[in-house]
């Protein structure tokens, strides 16, 4: 499981010009589901994201999580993390998920960030989602499960 980080003032997200989602400050979050993630990844990378400290305290430095400022996600599914770029010009998702995989992944994903108290927005998986995204810093990170099963 790949999950793409950004940490803005406000965020939201459109399906056919109409809006389906919107957060304050908080975290844009683009996660992408392979093949071979299950349940752990999940539990891995909500735990990892919702305490990663990277919120200004109060001298500037970043040391509070989306816990500690009570931030918002926006959660957008993204199988696109898994684009194979090595060969050709066209990017291969061979590593992504099927959907009957990944929704339920997806979802559980949500879910856990919810039971965490943390006010959640989405997209649709797999739909044509138009993201607007008011990065902060700029903070944009890339986390992966894959080999990191421990916090």
């Amino acid at each position: 499981m790949k999950a793409l980080i950004q940490r803005v003032t406000r965020a939201s997200v459109s399906i056919r010009h109409q809006l389906t989602g919107e957060i304050e400050p908080g975290l844009v979050i683009l996660v992408g589901i392979a093949q071979e993630d299950t349940g752990s990844d999940v539990t891995f990378l909500v735990s990892k994201i919702a305490d990663l400290r990277i919120f200004g305290d109060q001298d500037g430095k970043m040391n509070r999580s989306l816990l500690d400022v009570e931030g918002q996600a926006l959660i957008i599914s993204q199988f696109t993390l898994f684009a194979d770029t090595r060969r050709g010009r066209r990017p291969s998702y061979t590593d992504a998920a099927r959907p009957e995989t990944a929704i339920p992944l997806y979802d559980a994903f949500i879910h856990a960030f919810q039971d965490k108290g943390i006010h959640v927005e989405t997209g649709a998986f797999g739909a044509d989602m138009s993201v607007d995204i008011q990065n902060n810093g700029p903070v944009t990170l890339m986390l992966e499960s894959s080999g990191q099963k421990s916090a």
